[in-house]
């Protein structure tokens, strides 16, 4: 995709760029990802694997001088960051925030320090939903629309685009010359559990069943309490889903015939499956998570443990939402890629001026 008679494409830079699930998006939008910035080694590996054109910086913000990404990398149009969002998580929710807790969630800000330096015209933040209970969360706001920026936010959850997984998650649009729009979700019925489990190569992954009911090292009570529950609902002969690890306040147990819940940092999810000597389980594989979260089957990751990868995935941006939201930012009835002349050479201005 591109502007139109300019001929050069959109150029995109991301912030807190994880293993590049925002990036992915963009790029399946048709947009060019020059750039990226994580502070996670393993995440900054991921990235460069499957963006390596990209420039990328593997350190904290707060150690980069965003003017020299800007002259290092020239003309962005579009800014993704999906700040650190650990601690605004409800399970923190209604502990005393303490210094480094609220240092994490002003990386936010940086957001605003790098608008400034690259001036992208589009800017695109996506966190969890409880961002919004910050107490900083107005004053965040209200500094991007002090840069020109006309904003929008939502609630967008990954299974109205696409992802086998629901994902409720906060995104903030924001564009300098027109107000955006939210994009459309899907009018298909979601893709459900059953679309991920996984039949190909194991790739040194395992996918090898076990006794769900064994009489040594016998699982943890609350493992088949909730496998007994799973088993009373269904009936003995259909399979599920357990969260295995963690606590869990619906049940602690899924049907297949549902979006996947959502996919956290931690390995919580484990199918069980009836047999003719009784119940077997295994836990879900990251080739599987990767499926969940809706990244393509030919996207590279990193030489990485499994709690390394189910981390990656965990804090990832599923790729089919972003590509959504891209589409409808290029898209709008008024953008410079469908839109008047008028606002097209407007465009052609703001990246020009320099």
């Amino acid at each position: 995709m591109d502007f139109g008679s300019t001929g050069e494409s959109v150029r995109a830079f991301d912030m807190f760029c994880g293993a590049g699930g925002s990036s992915c998006g963009a790029r399946m939008a048709g947009v060019q990802i020059v750039g990226g910035i994580d502070c996670c080694a393993v995440a900054a590996d991921a990235f460069k694997l499957n963006f390596p054109t990209a420039v990328v910086w593997s350190k904290r913000l707060k150690r980069i001088n965003a003017r020299a990404v800007a002259r290092e990398i020239g003309r962005i149009d579009l800014l993704l960051a999906s700040p650190e969002c650990t601690n605004h998580t409800f399970a923190k929710g209604n502990r005393r925030v303490g210094e480094e807790q609220e240092e994490s969630r002003r990386t936010a800000f940086e957001v605003i320090r790098f608008a400034k330096a690259l001036e992208p015209r589009w800017l695109v933040v996506e966190n969890v939903v409880s961002m919004r209970r910050w107490h900083a969360y107005a004053q965040w706001k209200r500094r991007i629309e002090a840069l020109g920026y006309k904003m929008v936010e939502a609630v967008l959850d990954a299974r109205d685009f696409g992802v086998p997984q629901s994902r409720r998650r906060l995104f903030i649009l924001c564009d300098r010359l027109q107000s955006p729009r939210m994009p459309t979700p899907l009018s298909t019925t979601p893709k459900t559990v059953r679309d991920i489990l996984y039949s190909g190569p194991t790739n040194g992954f395992s996918y090898d069943m076990t006794p769900l009911f064994r009489e040594t090292r016998r699982r943890a009570p609350d493992t088949i309490d909730r496998a007994r529950r799973a088993i009373a609902a269904l009936g003995p002969k259909e399979a599920f889903l357990i969260v295995y690890y963690g606590t869990d306040a619906a049940g602690g147990w899924q049907p297949l015939n549902r979006p996947l819940r959502t996919i956290t940092t931690l390995d919580r999810f484990a199918l069980v499956k009836p047999t003719s000597t009784g119940h077997v389980m295994r836990m879900l594989q990251p080739p599987e998570l990767a499926k969940a979260m809706g990244f393509p089957d030919n996207y590279l990751w990193p030489e990485a443990s499994r709690r390394e990868r189910i981390k990656l995935l965990g804090n990832a941006v599923a790729p089919p939402v972003m590509q959504a939201i891209i589409k409808s930012l290029l898209s709008s009835p008024h953008s410079p890629v469908n839109g008047t002349d008028g606002v097209r050479q407007a465009l052609f201005r703001w990246v020009e001026k320099e």
